[in-house]
C-alpha cells in the first residue's frame, strides 16, 4: 500500500499499514518530507514494523525535457538515488512528464529511460515507469510500455496503475502481452 492513500502523518501511517497485515510500502516523497526524522529512521521503523519499501515515488517531469533542462533533470535523479540508499528502497517510480516544455517521442523517452537505467543500475535501483492519465506526452500505458521496451535496459521496467489506466478507458488487451519480467509494480487503486 502506498503512504499517499492513508491520512496522518507517516509514523502513524506506516504503523497502520503494518497493524492491517500489509508486508510492503510505497513511500510516497511528501510524507517523508514532512516526517521529522531522518531517511535513515524511516529506514529502521520501516523494518521494525516488519515492512518492506517496495518502492519510493514519484519521480516527476523527467522524460522528454528540453536539452537546456535535460542535465539538472538527471542531478534531480541522482539526489533521489541517493535518498533512495538511506532508505533502503531499490525501485524508484517514474511517472510520466506533465511538464508544459516537455518534448514528446518515445525514442526521445526511451533513451531518456535508457540512460536513467544505466546509472540506477549501477547504484543498485531498478526504474519504473508510469503512465499518468494526464501525462503531457505519455498517458497510456501502451505508450510507456513502448518507451521501457526500447530503452532495453533490465533496470527499467513498467508501473501499471488500475487508477490510471481505467480513468482514461483505456483498451486492456495488451496487458498479456507484456512480458511478466518487464512489469515492476501493479498498483491496484480505486477508479
Amino acid at each position: 500500500i502506498a503512504t499517499v492513500s492513508l491520512s496522518g502523518g507517516l509514523q502513524e501511517k506506516l504503523e497502520a499499514i503494518a497493524a492491517a497485515g500489509f508486508k510492503g510500502v510505497e513511500i510516497f516523497e511528501n510524507d517523508l518530507v514532512s516526517f521529522h526524522g531522518t531517511p535513515e529512521d524511516v529506514r529502521k521503523m520501516v523494518a521494525d514494523l516488519g515492512l518492506e519499501i517496495v518502492t519510493f515515488q514519484p519521480f516527476r517531469d523527467f522524460e522528454g525535457m528540453p536539452p537546456e533542462k535535460r542535465d539538472r533533470t538527471f542531478a534531480r535523479a541522482e539526489r533521489k538515488f541517493e535518498l533512495m540508499a538511506e532508505l533502503g528502497a531499490d525501485l524508484l517510480l517514474v511517472c510520466s512528464n506533465v511538464a508544459p516544455d516537455c518534448l514528446g517521442g518515445i525514442d526521445r523517452a526511451a533513451a531518456d529511460l535508457r540512460e536513467l537505467g544505466d546509472r540506477a543500475a549501477r547504484r543498485g535501483i531498478r526504474i519504473g515507469f508510469e503512465a499518468l492519465a494526464w501525462g503531457r506526452q505519455i498517458n497510456d500505458y501502451r505508450d510507456a510500455w513502448e518507451a521501457v521496451r526500447r530503452a532495453d535496459h533490465s533496470h527499467v521496467g513498467l508501473v501499471l496503475d488500475t487508477w490510471h489506466t481505467l480513468a482514461r478507458g483505456t483498451d486492456l488487451k495488451m496487458i498479456s502481452s507484456i512480458p511478466r519480467d518487464r512489469i515492476f509494480l501493479v498498483q491496484v487503486a480505486d477508479a
